[in-house]
């Protein structure tokens, strides 16, 4: 059975841990602490245990560092030539991260290549059949209109004017016979550069790079291995997107506004409170996640809140920068309240 111990004799634990943690170093060199470290690490350890009240239009929770994580992932199935970035690195946006063998794909390309000079060259040979075709269909048409003029003179018979009538009707559709051959080629030559057209935009694919600037977290497949269509590859963290999901209750965000002030202090590093800005407030409430850290609070419904750090304060600061890292998030519920000393910023210099 879970016992609850009162705050009073959490205090005085916390003293008598401290006081035995004090002398059971003081043989082992103790003198080289400053007192007044150890008198401040005693007063966070209280603090901490008392769960010191806020000032009232303050409201806190726990959190993790969050960032947006970006799947770089391949595009079409191949074999991996070559990972050009690993865990760590930091990349731009844009640089090259992956290569996919592409040899099968050149040598389509190649084809349909030659397939557009075929169809150019079918489509002359089109322009010259349509011109000659052209001069057949003038010379029966002039033959006609003579001929018609002497059947009407009574010059030349009915059978001479048909016969000369039907070499014009052979010649007019040996004519429009080229004209519509000509449309079929001009049809076969936007299909073979569409074909090109493809196979560039699936060579390209085949180098894979950063659509955005952050860091390789993972590095998920190897050189030489093959990949599937949709495998993913690296993951990036997006390093323009770091930010802690709060949860609070419906009385606390009903003072919350986007844009609003916001604060946070990471467990590792107490001493500095870092500036951040209320972007979401989620509109319907949840039970919140099994990463809050006590069971009271799972258990309620909550709404999350995220408090993102400035991008400028990020990128002074990216190397640092850690997704998962606890800690706690702070933001005013009321436009009257005032931030404490405590909470005033405080960043590395």
């Amino acid at each position: 059975m879970r016992h609850s111990w009162p705050k009073a004799g959490l205090v005085a634990l916390a003293t008598l841990l401290a006081a035995d943690h004090l002398a059971g170093t003081a043989g082992a060199g103790s003198w080289l602490i400053p007192q007044v470290e150890a008198q401040s690490k005693l007063k966070s350890l209280i603090d901490r245990l008392r769960g010191n009240t806020l000032p009232k239009g303050i409201a806190q929770s726990n959190g993790r560092i969050e960032g947006q994580e970006i799947d770089v992932a391949s595009k079409y199935p191949g074999r991996l030539v070559s990972v050009d970035a690993h865990e760590g690195d930091t990349v731009e946006a844009g640089q090259v991260l992956a290569r996919i063998d592409d040899r099968e794909y050149r040598a389509q390309l190649l084809g349909a290549q030659a397939q557009v000079l075929r169809a150019e060259s079918a489509l002359s040979e089109v322009d010259a059949q349509i011109a000659q075709r052209d001069s057949d269909r003038a010379l029966a048409q002039a033959s006609f209109d003579r001929i018609d003029a002497l059947f009407k003179k009574g010059h030349a018979t009915a059978q001479m004017r048909d016969e000369a009538q039907n070499k014009l009707k052979v010649a007019s559709a040996a004519y429009q016979a080229a004209v519509a051959a000509r449309a079929q080629a001009e049809s076969a030559i936007k299909a073979a550069e569409a074909d090109v057209s493809r196979l560039n935009a699936i060579i390209e694919d085949m180098v894979l790079v950063a659509p955005r600037r952050g860091r390789v977290q993972y590095e998920l497949a190897r050189a030489g291995e093959v990949v599937g269509a949709g495998t993913r590859v690296l993951t990036l963290l997006d390093l323009s997107d770091i930010s802690m999901s709060i949860y609070l209750p419906a009385s606390d965000v009903a003072g919350i506004a986007i844009g609003d002030e916001a604060r946070i202090i990471l467990d590792p590093i107490p001493d500095y409170v870092i500036p951040a800005t209320v972007t979401f407030v989620s509109g319907e409430a949840q039970f919140t996640p099994k990463t809050v850290e006590t069971k009271e609070e799972r258990d309620k419904l909550m709404f999350r809140v995220k408090i993102q750090i400035p991008r400028a304060l990020v990128q002074k600061y990216e190397k640092q920068v850690k997704v998962g890292v606890r800690g706690a998030g702070f933001v005013r519920t009321s436009v009257d309240a005032e931030w404490p000393d405590s909470l005033k910023v405080n960043v590395p210099q």
